[in-house]
């Protein structure tokens, strides 16, 4: 079974992607900020992850430069879903490598669950 981490400060919103991505069959946790994202992401070994950039604590940013330079999280798909366009985000964040940029305000619940499906494909998960 597929493994996602959705790493998400707005607790309706994880609580709601956690729902459609497991209705869809997959084996989804949720975490709060980039601190506790990471913790779940080393014991929980996901696929794909997707994450929020401003978030407390730690935020995604940093959590996914924390993740880069260990060795189980070199290739760790990441999904940015985040209300913070492009063009606002770090020139840095382009370097960590991610998948898909999303920004949430422009997608729906459904076209989300689409594109996590779309790069599992891709990547044979």
């Amino acid at each position: 079974m597929v493994r996602i981490a959705i790493i998400e400060d707005d607790v309706h919103i994880r609580n709601m992607y956690v729902l459609k991505l497991k209705q869809q069959g997959f084996n989804v946790k949720g975490a709060s900020d980039g601190k506790e994202g990471l913790s779940l992401i080393e014991q929980h070994m996901p696929d794909l992850i997707l994450l929020d950039l401003r978030m407390p604590v730690m935020s995604g940013q940093e959590m996914l430069k924390r993740l880069r330079e260990q060795d189980w999280g070199k290739n760790m798909l990441v999904i940015i879903l985040t209300n913070l366009s492009q063009s606002e985000a770090s020139m840095d964040l382009r370097l960590l490598r991610i998948e898909k940029y999303i920004v949430k305000a422009h997608y729906t619940p459904k076209q989300v669950v689409d594109a996590v499906t779309e790069i599992l494909v891709r990547y044979k998960k």
